[in-house]
């Protein structure tokens, strides 16, 4: 494969890893406490209503816009997307953002479902509808990030595939540990995930611009694909620099709230 089937493998199964561990994080703790089938039940729901959205979302995509329309609508939303998960990476990573807490997470939800009353009926409507909730809103980013990923790359199968992939990755791990998947680094496979989504955002989007030339061409990178890892050590570059620009500032206040300590 080469290094744009690389990317697109990485980033829908990085992307889908982090959602999946988010909305396991919260089916798990509506099942331990109020009732596995009514969580599963909502699960359920959930994945059946983004099946159907991914059928008329990709089907919309693929019929409705020309190709160098579509390269630059879809990169300009990647690199948003990408531009928002580095941005917290970057706040995370330089200390002026709480490191996303998958144990914190389950506790709060674990609270709220103690807190609510009983559900009368054999469906715990609480369990369900969060269950419902979590999954379809974390699930509903990796179906846009797959289907413009697959589109734009003309390989929807494996971007399809990266997906699938980390759903059952997670879903090993959640049912041999029992518990939420706090062991794993999200905070930096958010960061990964948002340097490829920024990469491919501004490659697809540089060569969208060229709908507005005559004959409507897509712009080409010089070297091609090799283009999206010279991109990917840019952004990784530039996201460097900002976290020790903001670190800057924060040391220095602690140096000067405790001098001593410092010294």
């Amino acid at each position: 494969m080469d290094a744009a089937t690389w990317g697109l493998v990485a980033t829908s199964f990085g992307a889908c890893f982090v959602e999946m561990v988010e909305a396991v994080t919260i089916v798990m703790a509506m099942g331990y406490t109020r009732s596995w089938r009514s969580a599963l039940a909502g699960v359920a729901a959930a994945l059946m209503v983004l099946a159907v959205v991914t059928s008329i979302a990709g089907y919309a995509l693929g019929r409705w816009f020309p190709e160098g329309v579509m390269q630059l609508v879809i990169g300009g939303l990647l690199l948003i997307f990408g531009l928002q998960w580095l941005r917290k990476a970057i706040l995370r990573s330089s200390g002026l953002k709480a490191v996303h807490d998958e144990d914190a997470i389950y506790g709060a939800e674990v609270d709220a479902a103690t807190a609510a009353g009983a559900s009368p009926g054999r469906l715990d409507m609480f369990a369900f509808m969060v269950s419902f909730k979590g999954v379809f809103l974390e699930g509903l980013e990796v179906v846009f990030i797959v289907i413009t990923f697959g589109l734009n790359a003309g390989d929807v199968p494996v971007a399809g595939l990266g997906a699938v992939m980390a759903v059952a990755v997670v879903l090993v791990l959640a049912i041999v540990v029992r518990k939420p998947l706090a062991m794993i680094d999200e905070n930096l496979l958010k960061y990964g995930v948002g340097l490829l989504l920024a990469s491919f955002g501004t490659y697809w989007a540089i060569e969208g611009v060229g709908v507005f030339r005559a004959g409507q061409a897509p712009l080409e990178w010089p070297g091609g694909d090799l283009a999206i890892l010279a991109l990917l050590t840019v952004w990784l570059l530039l996201s460097r620099v900002f976290v020790l620009v903001l670190r800057g500032p924060r040391a220095a206040a602690a140096d000067h709230a405790d001098p001593e300590e410092a010294g």
